[in-house]
């Protein structure tokens, strides 16, 4: 048998740790420009906290900042907390075991973890069902994964305008916004991934800004730039991201003058198969009809 090809190039990943890096050692960078990290850690406690368990082993894998380690420590529901980050600058510091892998190549055991959890990482792999997989892979039978990743329409609005912008000056647009997973999408890839019960949720967060600059500010603080392979390597022209700016604050304006930009989070929880979990009925092993039911409430 031939080897299957391996996934598409879609993001510069080496340019991303290199990013990321250079967030995490500027003085506005890593930990100033961590409010949708810090808002995940905090709906990761709160979704944990519904779930009455206690986890031996727990594993924060590629998460840009160590938000979600320090969240698992504190929780009270982890013995030991690993933090597998991307880069040796952004491991961070809390009370967890420290090492430096790929997402793409984890450097997990299969069957060791009772808890897997990544934050605001999973977006930029080159091969998300494989990511799942290995995650999948490293849970006991019965371990849960639950992962929160940017997606939906996140940051439609730039995106409209730089498309608009470069169209009208340049004549075309090159791809400048990452491609983002659907919800509905995720699901399929959870369960072709090998998750049982796999849930899958949206929360939008909408974030204001006084203009089209400081956005960009904040996503540059954040090692999160256009890291497309397919990205045009010329800097954009000032008349571009200047007509750019203007789109933005035409279309996307508040009241007051301010301006949104919409952060989707798409989480994804599930567990290893285990012969405990309920399963579904097969088909035909019913014994009353939805017909019957239905005419008894009439």
């Amino acid at each position: 048998m031939s080897n299957p090809a391996p996934p598409p190039r879609i993001f510069d990943r080496a340019l991303l740790n290199r990013r990321l890096d250079r967030a995490w050692t500027r003085p506005r960078g890593g930990a100033q420009a961590d409010f949708l990290l810090a808002r995940v850690a905090e709906d990761l406690s709160e979704r944990l906290s519904l779930v009455k368990r206690r986890f031996a082993i727990a594993a924060d894998f590629g998460s840009p900042g160590p938000h979600g380690a320090v969240a698992l420590g504190a929780g009270g529901q982890v013995d030991c907390v690993i933090r597998i980050a991307p880069t040796e600058t952004s491991v961070g510091t809390g009370d967890f075991l420290r090492a430096v892998g790929d997402l793409e190549r984890l450097p997990a055991a299969n069957g060791r973890l009772d808890l897997a959890v990544s934050l605001l990482a999973l977006q930029t792999v080159n091969d998300l069902p494989g990511a799942l997989v290995q995650m999948r892979r490293a849970l006991r039978p019965d371990g849960l994964l639950i992962a929160a990743m940017i997606g939906g329409e996140t940051l439609t609005e730039l995106r409209q305008s730089l498309t608009i912008a470069e169209c009208e000056i340049l004549g075309g647009a090159s791809p400048r916004v990452a491609p983002f997973v659907d919800v509905r999408a995720l699901g399929g890839l959870a369960q072709r991934a090998g998750l049982a019960l796999p849930v899958v949720d949206l929360d939008r967060a909408t974030v204001r800004y006084a203009d089209m600059f400081a956005l960009l500010a904040d996503l540059r603080a954040m090692g999160a730039t256009n890291a497309l392979e397919a990205r045009s390597r010329k800097p954009l022209r000032r008349v571009a991201l200047e007509r750019a700016a203007a789109t933005y604050a035409e279309q996307f304006a508040d009241p007051d003058g301010k301006l949104r930009a919409t952060f989707d989070i798409v989480w994804l929880s599930g567990w290893a198969p285990h012969e405990s979990q309920p399963k579904p009925l097969q088909a035909g092993s019913a014994t009353s009809r939805l017909a019957d039911a239905l005419k008894s409430r009439r």
